[in-house]
């Protein structure tokens, strides 16, 4: 499944989820919320998914990506008042630690969902 498909579905997801929710639980239950959701999709998703980060050759950190699905699309969920710009970059340093293209930094907000499109590389033709 090309990208375009797969982060329309987890969009869709996230509003369906909001729709029913609303704003103002911990990101755990929309993440909860959020594999249920994908599964009636029939997504493959991993939750908190290991990521190792290296510094010469060695293990100098742990860290764990919200929701990692189709093998291809790595989702970090927040449920704060505004997204920041520290936000975006733990997302673009998840897909380089994992190697994937694309990411989604998805926040169940007091005013709505907000998405951000992220990737690896710099892509003029691909930016939101």
């Amino acid at each position: 499944m090309e990208y375009e498909k797969i982060t329309h579905k987890i969009i869709g997801a996230a509003y369906q989820v909001y729709n029913q929710l609303g704003f103002g639980f911990l990101e755990s239950v929309y993440k909860k919320a959020m594999i249920v959701e994908l599964g009636k999709d029939s997504l493959k998703v991993e939750a908190e998914k290991p990521l190792k980060v290296y510094y010469d050759d060695q293990v100098v950190g742990d860290f764990f990506v919200d929701l990692f699905v189709e093998d291809a699309v790595v989702v970090e969920l927040k449920s704060v008042q505004n997204l920041n710009k520290e936000h975006e970059v733990q997302l673009v340093n998840y897909l380089n630690g994992l190697n994937k293209e694309i990411g989604l930094l998805i926040n169940f907000g007091p005013s709505g969902v907000q998405v951000k499109r992220k990737y690896r590389k710099f892509r003029q033709d691909l930016q939101d």
